[in-house]
């Protein structure tokens, strides 16, 4: 009987690459909370997970036939977020105190799923095993 991963592991395999899309994102916000103009940019997490799951792909085109065939999993699109508080006469929109609680919380959401996933693969193994 074949294991099939997407039932045994479920959404959880989908969230942690798009937790670290918006990692990336809110870490490139707090870094540039200092540069005149640079404005802060989001993900719609539902939004992002959905691109994730319908399993849409961009295919690479391959310019010789000794290349490996690959594709790209499409996780949403960042987008300039809404300004939280007044222009202080850079340009800049970063909120640092928003940034720093919105990456903790997606940490926190990481952790999860990476402890879910791990509790998945623990129990597939003792299945594996006979345990």
């Amino acid at each position: 009987m074949a294991i099939s991963f997407d039932k045994a592991l479920g959404i959880h395999q989908h969230t942690v690459g798009v937790r670290e899309r918006n990692t990336e994102v809110i870490s490139t916000n707090i870094a540039q909370s200092n540069t005149p103009g640079y404005k802060a940019k989001g993900m719609n997490f539902q939004k992002a997970l959905q691109a994730a799951t319908s399993e849409a792909s961009i295919g690479l085109s391959r310019t010789d036939g000794r290349h490996i065939p690959a594709s790209t999993q499409v996780t949403g699109e960042v987008l300039y977020r809404l300004p939280t508080q007044p222009d202080t006469g850079d340009g800049n929109t970063v909120d640092v105190d928003l940034e720093r609680n919105l990456f903790m919380e997606n940490q926190i959401r990481h952790q999860a799923s990476l402890d879910f996933l791990g509790s998945k693969f623990k129990n597939l193994t003792k299945a594996i095993k006979g345990e």
